[in-house]
């Protein structure tokens, strides 16, 4: 069967995900929508419930970091939003979530054979030439609760039309490029979720701190921008060379300039310059 027209199983997935059997209190999948991401940030006033998903057949005007465009082709990916509700975490440690998806992806590629590392902040890259594989979106709400919408994007099969590099250049793959052993994007997203849900429950129970979540060390061996010497798009429009050096509780990245100086990266677009 051509996958790239078989639906993803929205009754399956229920069955298997949604309480009482699963750990998420809704799930919904829809033909095609603008962004999950903003369906789920509109939800939010309507009051949706805490572990609410939403996945998409397609995305019409699917968002990626500083309003740049997730391409986000029929049947060709995973595109799912997730609803957090989290009052055990500060605001100041929701951004720590990145870190929470990214390990989900991870463990999901791990499952599939295909080798694949995160790029600080949100991308997962796949293959022996690093391409980007999938991103990653997490956005607060306002409102006068504490709510986050995390968005993930994943490349399941190669898009109809080319997609325009990322920054830096950074080429796009996906898995079945990868040589993944599945592309069914029904069991896909169902292990995809699973594993989301185990890692965000151990960020939730630790309110939001990656070590005592378990989840640094891991997320550490995994991050490819370790190590390398990089550049530093800041949301200002500034940039800044140094050694990225670590990742800390918060999922910040601890950059070390030329001068020795030790900066706390919260957001920004990275390119990988070469290993330091």
């Amino acid at each position: 069967m051509n996958q790239r027209k078989a639906p993803i199983d929205a009754a399956r997935l229920r069955a298997e995900l949604v309480a009482p059997a699963g750990p998420y209190a809704a799930l919904d999948v829809v033909a095609s929508t603008g962004s999950t991401n903003a369906d789920l940030l509109d939800a939010v006033t309507e009051d949706a419930e805490d572990r609410t998903v939403l996945l998409a057949e397609e995305q019409t005007a699917g968002a990626g970091r500083r309003g740049r465009t997730w391409h986000s082709p029929a049947g060709a990916g995973i595109y799912c939003s997730v609803l957090l509700r989290p009052a055990e975490v500060s605001f100041a440690r929701l951004g720590s979530l990145a870190v929470v998806a990214g390990l989900a992806l991870i463990d999901l590629s791990t499952e599939l054979g295909v080798d694949a590392v995160l790029k600080w902040p949100n991308d997962m890259l796949a293959g022996p030439d690093r391409e980007k594989c999938a991103g990653i979106l997490s956005e607060a709400a306002a409102s006068d609760e504490r709510a986050v919408v995390l968005g993930m994007g994943l490349n399941v099969l190669a898009a109809p039309q080319p997609v325009p590099p990322g920054p830096g250049g950074l080429a796009a793959t996906s898995l079945r490029e990868q040589g993944a052993a599945t592309t069914d994007r029904t069991e896909l997203a169902r292990l995809l979720l699973l594993a989301l849900a185990e890692r965000e429950r151990r960020w939730r129970q630790a309110a939001g701190d990656l070590v005592r979540a378990g989840l640094l060390e891991d997320y550490r061996a995994r991050c490819v921008t370790l190590g390398q010497e990089v550049k530093i798009g800041a949301p200002d429009g500034s940039t800044l060379l140094g050694i990225a050096v670590d990742v800390d509780a918060a999922g910040q990245l601890v950059l070390e300039t030329g001068d020795g100086e030790r900066r706390t990266i919260f957001a920004g677009d990275v390119v990988h310059l070469r290993q330091a």
